[in-house]
């Protein structure tokens, strides 16, 4: 008997899936806020070079930029007293002799009391280490997802989960405490390394108890959570503008304790008198009374076992996983495109940060809607065409039409998040149980890679201002255009091991010759 008819046997979508699915929302949204809380806490306020005397007659003191504003990065070598005389003029003062800030400088503190840019200088010259802060925590997620991933698969996907929220809440709140940037970044990489894999388990332990029907719900469901988890942090941010208080308000992760291992993972792992009592416990809590049932499809699948490279030794998986491993990294760039740019639509960040974070949540059901009426696979593309041409229209509308740019914007994460949920269902579906959190490692290893890039894009704005802006709009159309080779998923049980995934296309091509 195939585990989903022992599934729905025990009840496929009743009390105990909708209690773990409850379970596993508070984690995701204190990660989500963990993703994008530097956002605020490495935000870069307006700031001048400090002087020693009159400090507010900042005149004499500070030249002035191409917009007549006081230079951020520069100072005069000596006071210009008779620029005090000026009445309304702006001299030429190019060709006096200025310097670095080499006494530091002064803070606007009228959105952000402290910042680690402040505490540490990281302007100027030093800004690009802001960067690098950035950058550790997104590699830790990307190393922390093979190592963990390889781990859930081997030792439990519940264990895993416990020791990363564990990891996260003690670096978390570590980093608040950091007395310098170098501790700062390296707690950040090891925040970074748990974060991933609390995603992902999570994840897999909601849906590898849940029927075929309702992994699509169930999956919008906690994607939502990170929605939720963005307006969260806009709250937070605007409440607590000291940078160390909000890193210890966002690292109070919510330990769990009474989420159920995944009956999947201990039949495939041959341990099916374990999977078969978990079976009749979520049997007993459904209402359900469980008929005896054996596993003999699944306990000869524990008997073969897998590895990583199995991913790759198999040809069908191998083209799945590279073509997935393609559409993950081109359409995460134009998602954190957007949000890593929120000052390109105005000051106030706290505000945009929330209407995301709201746009995004009803995204998720846009999808949902879709994937459930239209199927996996036209949804992607139909949503990822639309976010590139949202973004490439933004190109070329002109700085002054504020209004219909951030409008756009909108536009454009609204697609984002609908077409990152609609691809999350139907790689979840695409993969074995055997392999999931392997191959769900693998997923974060390319969705870290274009979350990374994402940023480094914005380089080349120097040789052509639009090009980024290009960039990130092409690279969801042509995810999009790859997505026509996956196969369709939708009402398909969920594949367990490797076998299923040949005999699955096997059936398919039978289907294809016989017509």
């Amino acid at each position: 008997m195939a585990f989903e008819e022992l599934l729905n046997e025990a009840g496929g979508m009743g009390k105990f899936q909708i209690l773990q699915l409850f379970l596993v929302l508070p984690p995701v949204m204190i990660l989500a806020c963990h993703i994008l809380l530097e956002n605020f806490t490495a935000a870069i306020p307006g700031h001048r070079c400090w002087v020693h005397i009159l400090d507010n007659d900042t005149i004499i003191y500070i030249p002035l930029d191409s917009n007549l504003k006081p230079e951020k990065c520069r100072r005069f070598l000596h006071p210009q007293w008779q620029l005090l005389h000026l009445s309304g003029t702006f001299p030429n003062v190019t060709d006096l002799d200025t310097e670095p800030c080499v006494d530091g400088w002064v803070y606007d503190q009228s959105f952000f009391s402290s910042t680690i840019v402040t505490e540490w200088d990281l302007v100027c010259d030093y800004q690009f280490q802001k960067s690098v802060a950035q950058f550790l925590f997104l590699a830790g997620m990307l190393v922390g997802g093979l190592i963990y991933g390889h781990f859930s698969d081997r030792f439990g996907r519940k264990l895993i989960l416990r020791w990363c929220l564990l990891q996260l809440a003690i670096s978390g709140t570590c980093t608040a405490f950091a007395p310098t940037f170098l501790i700062y970044c390296l707690l950040r990489f090891w925040s970074g390394c748990s974060a991933a894999v609390i995603i992902t388990n999570n994840w897999m332990l909601t849906i590898e108890w849940t029927r075929s029907q309702s992994k699509a719900m169930v999956i919008a469901l906690i994607t939502s959570a990170i929605s939720i988890g963005q307006i969260i942090l806009g709250g937070l941010a605007f409440a607590f503008r000291e940078w160390r208080t909000l890193q210890v308000d966002c690292s109070c992760v919510p330990f769990i304790r009474w989420l159920v291992e995944s009956a999947r993972w201990l039949i495939i792992t041959n341990k099916p008198e374990e999977g078969l009592k978990e079976l009749k416990k979520v049997a007993h809590r459904n209402g359900i009374k469980m008929m005896k049932a054996t596993m003999q499809e699944e306990l000869e699948a524990a008997r073969t076992k897998t590895t990583l490279f199995d991913l790759f030794r198999t040809p069908i998986l191998r083209r799945r996983m590279c073509l997935l491993s393609f559409v993950r990294f081109a359409s995460i760039i134009p998602f954190y495109g957007i949000f890593i740019n929120l000052q390109y639509f105005g000051s106030n960040i706290f505000l945009f940060q929330v209407i995301f974070g709201a746009l995004t949540a009803l995204a998720r059901y846009l999808a949902l809607l879709s994937l459930n009426h239209v199927g996996r696979r036209p949804s992607q593309m139909f949503f990822m065409y639309l976010l590139g041409l949202s973004i490439l229209c933004n190109t070329f509308v002109p700085q002054e039409m504020q209004t219909l740019r951030v409008t756009l914007a909108s536009v454009g994460i609204t697609f984002a998040a609908a077409s990152t949920t609609s691809f999350s269902v139907h790689y979840d579906e695409l993969v074995p149980t055997v392999l999931r959190a392997t191959a769900l490692g693998l997923d974060i290893v390319a969705s870290r890679s274009g979350s990374s890039v994402a940023p480094l894009l914005m380089t080349l704005a120097v040789y052509l201002p639009t090009l980024p802006w290009i960039i990130y709009a092409v690279s969801p159309i042509l995810a999009g255009l790859v997505v026509f080779f996956l196969p369709e998923t939708r009402n398909l049980p969920l594949f367990d091991t490797i076998q299923d995934v040949r005999n699955k296309v096997t059936d398919t091509i039978e289907k294809i010759i016989k017509k």
